[in-house]
């Protein structure tokens, strides 16, 4: 019996030690100490949970001492975290966006809309900088309006005129991480941002991509569709590119190039783009929305990608499209509660009879 009582005392320890913080551990806890008293009856069984109620109580108190001098958990915190938000709503589109567990809220977001002149395809975007905010600011502050003004022009002339949607995102992205490697580097500000822009129209869906920033489709038949792909620096294409240029990719809690960053293409990032290691090249795709009759988009920063697959999150904003902020709010404070550490952006799109997705 001796013996048996000090195996059940050591794997109690192991328990308390790894696992005693979760809820259902003591739960589980309980129901073992029930059935060994049920079988055994002994005196031993008594002080056995006498000596389990004091390590619990001592462990809620070290958990409440946590919460109060660390601040890593808790309604204080959870009210000071939430209580850094921007939020949007207007017509078919939603915003949420949280600075989370971060120092400084990097992420930035632009929406630019004509819904009554219809003068130009709605414009939304998505930057998520890194190493200060000043890239993806300037990114938010210049590109858009940037774009709306040729949109404007293209708009008028467009039987006649030999661009298109693409090659003008294209045109502009490389225009503005021109001058913004300008502007920077005279100050000698690092900064980098992603880049996730897309262009709706009637019967058109164009977006464009540049880091690691991603936007989803959820189509008739609730399919997610994905609109870009991450750039990052573990990938064949990506880490070809890099080797070539003479960089190296080196693994830092994830995958960075040249052990710095971890995405392999960005707006800004000055000293990276002196090395050619990092460009900011965009991968652009179009999509039909009378063949995908889509119900909603979703663009946001990897905070959300990093808690939630294409297909999850999609799933996750369907059921909440009713919502003030079309699963948008949501989907954000999820991402939080399961842990993610960095600022978290979600804008969610919703499209109107279908294929008419520009009448909204």
């Amino acid at each position: 019996m001796i013996e048996d009582t000090m195996t059940l005392l050591s794997l109690l320890g192991r328990i308390m030690r790894y696992f005693l913080l979760r809820p259902e551990t003591l739960f589980l806890l309980c129901i073992s100490l029930a059935l060994w008293s049920y079988f055994f009856h002994t005196d031993e069984v008594k002080t056995i949970v006498k000596s389990s109620r004091d390590a619990v109580k001592m462990v809620k108190g070290k958990v409440a001492e946590i919460m109060q001098n660390d601040r890593l958990g808790g309604l204080d915190v959870l009210e000071a975290e939430f209580s850094k938000t921007w939020e949007f709503k207007n017509h078919n589109v939603a915003v949420y966006s949280i600075q989370g567990r971060r120092d400084h809220m990097e992420d930035r977001f632009e929406v630019i809309t004509d819904y009554v002149n219809r003068s130009h395809p709605s414009i939304f975007g998505i930057f998520d900088g890194h190493g200060g905010e000043s890239a993806a600011e300037y990114a938010k502050t210049h590109l858009p309006e940037l774009l709306k003004q040729h949109l404007l022009n293209y708009e008028k002339e467009k039987e006649n005129s030999v661009l298109s949607y693409p090659s003008i995102l294209e045109q502009h992205i490389l225009s503005i991480d021109k001058e913004m490697l300008e502007k920077l580097s005279a100050s000698y500000d690092e900064a980098g941002t992603t880049c996730l822009i897309a262009l709706l129209s009637d019967k058109e869906l164009t977006v464009a991509n540049v880091g690691d920033s991603r936007g989803v489709l959820c189509d008739k038949d609730g399919n997610a569709v994905a609109l870009s792909h991450d750039h990052k620096p573990y990938q064949l294409k990506e880490r070809k590119r890099i080797k070539r240029a003479g960089g190296f990719i080196s693994f830092n809690g994830s995958w960075r190039v040249q052990g710095i960053l971890a995405m392999s293409r960005s707006l800004g990032d000055y000293p990276l783009k002196n090395l050619n290691v990092i460009i900011p090249d965009p991968d652009i795709l179009a999509f039909d929305l009378d063949k995908l009759q889509p119900e909603f988009m979703i663009l946001a920063s990897d905070g959300l990608w990093d808690a939630f697959s294409n297909e999850e999150a999609v799933r996750f904003i369907k059921e909440r499209l009713d919502e003030p902020h079309f699963g948008a709010k949501s989907i954000v404070l999820q991402s939080f509660y399961r842990g993610c550490p960095d600022n978290i952006t979600v804008m969610v799109v919703k499209f109107k009879n279908s294929g008419k997705a520009g009448e909204q």
